[in-house]
């Protein structure tokens, strides 16, 4: 074989994370990363049984290729979260934007890093540093530190430094903002119509701050913005904001990857083994393929065309590697010594963020405990549990609201109803109100879930006394009535979700 080839196959193959589809490896796995060369490996959800089983899936691939990989995740806390054990589930980042300080993402970056390190984790993709608008954000939202792009920076900034002084790189995403996006990436193309000065102003200020943190990575976005550039391409193509902007106005030194390549927004323009090429044109040094082995290896070819016709360049390939390379990951040891488990203190920061996060909305009537009777409406959060990680006290969600509400001596009824309910559903919760003296509804998510907006709407109407917790999207606050107290978590994390239960039930002070 020609040493040329290979030489350049070799190359292409730093510059690609690919996932792989389940918890074990396979002889399918094994070719795939053999006949790629690809150098990167992203763990999800389906990836993770526990923290000796991830370990061991990471040795057992590198084992069979005889090379050291990239090992990648998105550990963003609060709703992106991989992993089941060995590390801390924090509230999501809106959380800390309300409850939070920049001491107090420092620390989390610390004591994530450290428990990554200890699975063997060399990059997080985090934190999201997208500032949000007043519109509504159904793929942003909570994940975003908030509106305010100069406390976005310093959150994000503080976080960025110690995850990686802790030995893993952080990666600032979605440039060049996210943020206004109505439309989710992962589903479509969504087009957002700001200007160079609104970007300039607000959207890239965290990501500036980011630069100037020293972050080692920066992830780009896929939607449309046609006041930037001309040519009508996702930002995930364009030279324009890629290159010209990161590269050139912000001075980002670092690596520049993209977002999934699989995702909906890109599907019209043919699919990821084109995008790949056009995304390398545009100035990427990582592509991300996260899914199927089909798209991995048409991507991998398509690369491999591109070099051989002259269409990509060789000497930008050359200089990818080198920046990939300088990744402080190739120098750490693959596990960071010690038992993987949760940071001392750890749990204490995160529960800490989500008490000061919580607002309260209206006024909260104090009931007469003994007589009254309280009915709980809460979302079955369980549901998608093989699919994206639950808390264990979660995955029994009734069992969970009688413990955390045991010191509140009010009768309960605990109505437990799907994400998205059923017109039956519905029925059976308002009976249940109806028969209460007060109803706390548990709010999932009412664009994403109409059960869930015909479910407030109808406990609007049939409680006497309605108290709404907002979980997953605080833009729900819109369709609650006036007068009707809304308790806003940012978040349905465990420690987010007792956060909330403690100002609807307090403690009663204990007699002197």
């Amino acid at each position: 074989m020609d040493e040329r080839i290979t030489h350049l196959e070799d190359l292409i193959g730093r510059t690609l994370v690919f996932g792989i589809p389940g918890p074990r490896l396979t002889v399918r796995d094994v070719k795939l990363f053999r006949e790629t060369r690809a150098a990167g490996l992203i763990l999800y959800r389906i990836n993770y049984e526990s923290p000796d089983q991830i370990r061991k899936l990471i040795g057992d691939l590198e084992e069979a290729l005889g090379r050291r990989l990239l090992v990648t995740m998105d550990h963003e806390g609060g709703r992106v979260v991989m992993l089941g054990g060995g590390v801390t589930v924090f509230p999501d980042n809106l959380a800390f934007g309300h409850g939070g300080s920049p001491r107090d993402t420092a620390e989390q970056g610390r004591i994530e890093a450290r428990e990554l390190r200890r699975l063997g984790i060399d990059v997080n993709f985090a934190p999201v540093v997208d500032v949000l608008t007043d519109d509504y954000s159904p793929n942003i939202g909570i994940r975003s530190y908030g509106d305010d792009p100069r406390r976005v920076a310093a959150l994000a900034a503080g976080r960025i430094k110690t995850m990686q002084a802790a030995g893993v790189s952080a990666c600032a995403k979605h440039f060049p903002g996210l943020g206004p996006a109505t439309l989710d990436p992962h589903l479509d193309l969504p087009v957002i119509r700001v200007g160079w000065g609104e970007l300039r102003r607000r959207h890239l200020v965290p990501f500036e701050t980011a630069v100037r943190a020293g972050v080692d990575m920066v992830m780009s976005s896929h939607p449309l913005y046609p006041n930037l550039d001309g040519t009508r391409v996702p930002a995930t193509f364009s030279r324009r904001i890629v290159t010209g902007v990161l590269r050139g106005d912000l001075g980002f030194r670092g690596v520049a990857v993209s977002d999934d390549l699989e995702m909906g927004a890109l599907r019209r323009f043919g699919g990821p083994g084109p995008s790949a090429v056009r995304a390398v044109q545009a100035g990427h040094d990582l592509i991300l393929c996260c899914h199927r082995a089909d798209f991995q290896r048409r991507i991998y070819r398509d690369l491999r065309d591109g070099y051989k016709t002259g269409a990509l360049r060789l000497e930008d390939l050359e200089k990818s590697v080198e920046r990939i390379s300088a990744l402080r990951a190739w120098k750490s040891p693959r596990f960071a010594p010690g038992t993987p488990a949760p940071e001392p203190g750890a749990e204490a920061l995160a529960r800490r963020v989500a008490r000061r996060a919580v607002t309260v909305t209206g006024l909260l009537r104090p009931l007469d405990e003994r007589k009254s009777k309280v009915c709980i409406v809460f979302p079955r959060l369980s549901e998608p549990a093989d699919k994206i990680f639950v808390e264990e006290d979660l995955l029994d969600e009734k069992a969970f609201l009688k413990t955390a509400t045991a010191h509140a001596p009010v009768n309960k009824d605990i109505c437990i109803v799907p994400l998205n309910p059923k017109l039956l559903d519905v029925r059976r919760a308002v009976a249940a109100a109806r028969a209460a003296d007060r109803t706390v509804f548990f709010c999932y998510e009412t664009r994403l879930m109409p059960g869930c907006r015909r479910m407030l709407d109808a406990l609007q109407r049939a409680s006497k006394n309605l108290v709404v917790v907002l979980l997953r999207s605080p833009y729900d606050r819109s369709f609650v009535r006036p007068g009707v107290p809304v308790v806003t978590a940012f978040g349905y994390r465990l420690c987010q979700i007792k956060a909330c239960l403690e100002k609807i039930f307090p403690a009663r002070p204990r007699p002197r």
